[in-house]
């Protein structure tokens, strides 16, 4: 949230942010090369000094190291999801193209769990959320945007506290880490199998 120089003006952003009745979370992708770098500075180029628009349109930018970047005061609308701003919060991610430009879930394991944690602060702070989509999943949208089932993320609004997302990331390890990053482990783990096998023979 943007700072406020008084109290008085500290209550008429709580005043405005409850009167937006936020009842969902839509998540977007940069649509950006996964082995590029596209920062918030990138970010507000595109979004303030070409599209003209007086923020930048998500409320919520998450870095690939799994850093959250607020870009958007969360009392104020959104630019990211035409018919549904007044009543959502924007989360974006640096990514969702593979090296050759085709729409792919990149998300680092970093971003994941940056991810879901931002999803259950959220959902504290606002109550009134009861829905997580993507982009995709809105009517009348024709894209790939955020590039994976962002409703597989629903169950995170049954999650009421950090200790029970602890829990949970714990519980859905293969999901945070990805299928490539399993594959590349298990591949890790049988050379280690072979090596000591072979060691063990000498």
């Amino acid at each position: 949230m943007a700072e406020v120089s008084s109290a008085h003006e500290l209550f008429y952003i709580i005043y405005l942010t409850m009167k937006r009745m936020i009842t969902m979370i839509v998540l977007h992708c940069s649509a950006t090369r996964c082995n590029r770098t596209y920062s918030v500075q990138q970010l507000y180029h595109d979004h303030v000094e070409v599209n003209r628009w007086s923020y930048i349109g998500y409320h919520e930018y998450i870095l690939r190291s799994g850093k959250v970047e607020p870009t958007r005061a969360l009392h104020l609308p959104g630019a990211h999801a035409k018919g549904f701003n007044a009543h959502s919060i924007g989360v974006c991610y640096e990514g969702g193209l593979d090296e050759d430009g085709n729409p792919a879930d990149t998300r680092t394991p970093e971003q994941k769990v940056a991810m879901a944690r931002l999803i259950v602060q959220l959902h504290q702070q606002f109550p009134t959320i009861n829905r997580v989509l993507g982009h995709r999943d809105l009517p009348g949208v024709h894209k790939a945007c955020p590039c994976f089932d962002a409703t597989e993320l629903q169950g995170l609004l049954k999650v009421r506290n950090m200790d029970e997302l602890d829990v949970w990331l714990a519980q859905h390890q293969e999901w945070v880490k990805g299928e490539a990053s399993l594959k590349e482990e298990s591949k890790a783990n049988l050379r280690k199998e072979v090596k000591d096998g072979n060691q063990s023979r000498a």
